[in-house]
Parts: C-alpha cells; sequence; structure tokens
C-alpha cells in the first residue's frame, strides 16, 4: 500500500546513488535521494513538513489524493541536440 497522500515523482539519474523527486499534486515539492526507497521515505515525511508549511504561512492546500501513484523514470534529458 502507498502510505503517500500525494503521489510522486522518482527520476533516476546516471548516478547510481542519485534520484530526484517532486509530487505533481502537491507545487514546489521536491527532494534528492540516494535509492528509491530513501525517495519514498524522505517524500512520505517530506509531505508532512509541506503541508504545514503552506498551512503556517496561509497558503492553500492541495486535497489529498485518494488514488496516488508512484511513478519511476528515467531523468529527461531538456537539453537541446545541436544539428550539423
Amino acid at each position: 500500500m502507498i502510505e503517500l497522500p500525494y503521489s510522486l515523482m522518482i527520476e533516476a539519474t546516471e548516478e547510481p546513488d542519485y534520484f530526484g523527486f517532486h509530487s505533481p499534486d502537491l507545487e514546489g515539492f521536491t527532494g534528492i535521494g540516494h535509492s528509491v526507497e530513501d525517495c519514498l521515505c524522505k517524500a512520505k515525511w517530506g509531505m508532512k513538513e509541506h503541508v504545514e508549511l503552506l498551512k503556517e504561512q496561509g497558503f492553500p492546500v492541495p486535497p489529498s489524493n485518494p488514488d496516488p501513484k508512484v511513478v519511476i523514470q528515467n531523468t529527461k534529458n531538456h537539453a537541446a541536440v545541436g544539428g550539423g
């Protein structure tokens, strides 16, 4: 069972022990971890802290996702490929 209140995107990098993550449901929430499991753990607690900060600062808090998903993918290369 996914114990997260929001969906999570985990991106693997070329480094074997470096992953980035963010939530498409929770604007501004990002982090890094050294494994998929590390990202999941950090996200679980980090989401709670992020929501508490939003509340403290008077920002709107999105409703939790009743069907959160965790997606693990390779980091997308956003660099333009030069031609000829």
